[in-house]
């Protein structure tokens, strides 16, 4: 199967979709496509992920968006915190080229798209923020690379901040992020998804 919105190249017919949905009382525009996670829709995880996330304590530098997608959290973010960089990674090439098209269509320029194959391609090792809906569909093995792999990239005091359901391995999650990170805090649960957050100590 070569069409799920986590492969690298989905085997799709296109069926691109517009819409709007309002961000930070923000009416943002999308266009997405099959082949992408939440064509219709914000999804709620992203949705109470970006409620809940507070950029005001965080060290100065960029942010990361892992896992992207066709860009709504990671436009979201460069549209809170102009003065900052929001770098938007995904392995799905389809769905970058929708995030380009949508950071165009908003005016968002503070922002730079790029394929990685989770950390692949990210050298970045000092991120005030990495933000992640990761794709549960993958499998763990890539959730939990997401998850560990987070600390070689961000600077001291730096922040993790991931949504997951409860029944989709939310508490396992939580107990990786103490493992790798030394502490890991709930900081939001709403209809079953858990915001869970880490700072990288230092």
């Amino acid at each position: 199967m070569t069409n799920y919105y986590y492969t690298h190249n989905p085997d799709v017919v296109h069926d691109e979709k517009q819409w709007n949905f309002e961000i930070f009382n923000h009416d943002f525009k999308f266009t997405t496509d099959n082949g992408v996670f939440s064509k219709r829709t914000l999804d709620y995880g992203s949705r109470t992920l970006l409620a809940a996330f507070e950029p005001t304590n965080l060290p100065a530098g960029a942010i990361l968006d892992l896992g992207t997608g066709y860009g709504p959290i990671g436009m979201a973010l460069a549209y809170q915190s102009p003065e900052r960089t929001v770098d938007m990674v995904d392995v799905n090439e389809l769905a970058l080229s929708l995030a380009r098209k949508n950071t165009a269509l908003n005016q968002i320029t503070n922002v730079n798209i790029f394929t990685s194959d989770c950390y692949d391609q990210v050298t970045t090792t000092d991120y005030a923020a990495i933000v992640t809906n990761p794709p549960v569909r993958a499998g763990k093995a890539v959730v939990d690379a997401m998850l560990t792999g987070a600390i070689d990239h961000l600077a001291a005091q730096g922040t993790l901040t991931v949504v997951l359901q409860k029944k989709q391995g939310a508490p396992s999650a939580k107990k990786l992020m103490t493992a790798t990170f030394g502490n890991c805090t709930i900081i939001k649960k709403d209809k079953g998804y858990y915001i869970l957050q880490s700072i990288k100590e230092g």
